[in-house]
């Protein structure tokens, strides 16, 4: 066991682990962070995304070691009172069916946009393909992302 200082959704966090343990149970396990789901454990499925450093990563095969300095945002990170763009659009549109998978949904979404302010329908489709839906909501998603980019281009004009 080693302990760890980690800055997760902007607090400092120490936790003492194994360094072989995935960021994922850290954040669930250790700290007590729910959001991010376990899907498969192999960081195929994309229900384990967060952010580190603002690019979207799979948590469930990053060992804690790895992380370092870096600063790692969850969903519950995201917002503080589900008003992010993206929160907002999902809800409007009812984007989740069973909604398992959208935390991760959402973060890889969030990552996407603050590379693209505005992504082409292949720019989402590359940039969410590693992230699975059992219930089959891409459209809605896609759908979701252009009117959160469309809501955050509004906010950045005024």
């Amino acid at each position: 066991m080693a302990e760890y200082k980690l800055s997760i959704n902007k607090k400092p966090y120490k936790v003492e682990a194994n360094e072989q343990m995935p960021l994922l149970w850290v954040l669930r396990d250790k700290i007590g962070l729910r959001g991010t789901k376990f899907g498969c454990g192999r960081g195929l499925c994309g229900a384990c995304t967060v952010h580190m450093d603002g690019q979207a990563i799979r948590s469930c095969s990053l060992p804690i070691s790895a992380v370092g300095k870096a600063e790692i945002t969850t969903i519950e990170g995201l917002s503080t009172d589900n008003n992010h763009p993206l929160q907002q659009a999902w809800q409007t549109l009812g984007v989740p069916q069973c909604g398992y998978c959208q935390s991760g949904q959402l973060m890889a979404a969030a990552s996407l946009l603050q590379q693209h302010k505005n992504p082409s329908d292949q720019q989402i489709d590359e940039a969410m393909a590693g992230n699975i839906c059992r219930c089959g909501t891409y459209q809605r998603i896609r759908k979701g992302i252009h009117q959160a980019a469309k809501t955050m281009q509004e906010e950045a004009k005024s």
